[in-house]
């Protein structure tokens, strides 16, 4: 296995977080496919796909990419945006047998500030994914690219039948691979305490979301969970390269306005602080009304 050390505390961020990552090649697989990003304020981990080294070169530059925006202590959707271009460029650039077919899925937690206040930008594109918790909540906030979720989707395939059906690690998106490379975004307000986990699915595919949450639930440090996790994966068979990237929120410009801001909401005078977030933004759960807590 290999660990990640633990990321500093970023002082000067608008989300003052810890950060860990570990990731390992599994029990089955030769090399290891998947690159990550555990770099403030850019949390990313990317599953390479392809023949011979394609996979790993092509996760790779996606980490490159958006190792660029590490200089500075926020970004913009826009700068996640043109991040992944550039990527997609590169490894549409690549030649040779040897990364012929090359693609890789990204999933990416970011920091940003609006109107003076911390949220967590997330990113995915494939079927690695973004969960949090915070509070009561723990959720799945990615939607994975991939036939089994869209035979979910319509209906036509329950939990349960995807973790066996014979296509379930078959993705419909990917960064490099395919016609369609559009990523899904999220913009979800941060809270001190969050626990923000970005894994590929050699995690998802051996523990399930019962699991993680007990995990994340747990006193242990960031360190500590990145390995447990990565851990149980393993002995759950270890089928594929396993990576995690685990964010704690420490501290959070403007929660303290988020708080005056709800109480006003309450009240008989609602005000307008001229942002508005399209439901497209929020989590999964908490979409339509709703407020599934797990």
């Amino acid at each position: 296995m290999i660990d990640r050390s633990l990321s500093d505390p970023d002082l000067t961020g608008t989300i003052r977080v810890v950060s860990a990552a570990a990731t390992h090649v599994g029990h089955v697989r030769a090399t290891n496919e998947d690159s990550i990003l555990n770099a403030p304020p850019i949390y990313l981990v990317a599953d390479g796909m392809g023949g011979h080294n394609a996979g790993e070169v092509a996760s790779a530059i996606a980490v490159e990419e958006f190792e660029k925006l590490t200089i500075q202590e926020n970004v913009t959707v826009e700068q996640l945006g043109e991040a992944l271009r550039s990527a997609a460029i590169r490894i549409g650039e690549l030649g040779g047998e040897a990364t012929l077919g090359a693609g890789t899925t990204v999933a990416v937690v970011a920091t940003m500030v609006l109107d003076g206040v911390g949220y967590w930008v997330v990113l995915n594109l494939g079927d690695s994914r973004v969960y949090r918790l915070s509070g009561d909540i723990f959720e799945q906030v990615s939607v994975d690219h991939s036939v089994v979720q869209e035979l979910m989707d319509r209906g036509e395939l329950t939990p349960e039948q995807a973790k066996i059906h014979p296509y379930r690690h078959m993705v419909t998106r990917a960064l490099g691979a395919g016609p369609d490379s559009d990523p899904d975004y999220w913009l979800i307000p941060a809270e001190a305490g969050d626990r923000m986990l970005i894994c590929s699915d050699g995690l998802t595919g051996e523990v399930d979301d019962a699991a993680i949450e007990k995990l994340l639930r747990s006193p242990s440090d960031v360190r500590t969970l990145s390995q447990d996790l990565v851990g149980r994966a393993l002995d759950g068979g270890g089928h594929d390269n396993i990576s995690v990237v685990l964010v704690e929120a420490v501290e959070v410009v403007g929660q303290s306005r988020i708080a005056e801001d709800t109480a006003s909401r309450d009240g008989a005078e609602p005000q307008d602080d001229g942002f508005e977030i399209d439901e497209d933004t929020l989590p999964r759960g908490l979409r339509d009304g709703g407020d599934e807590r797990r």
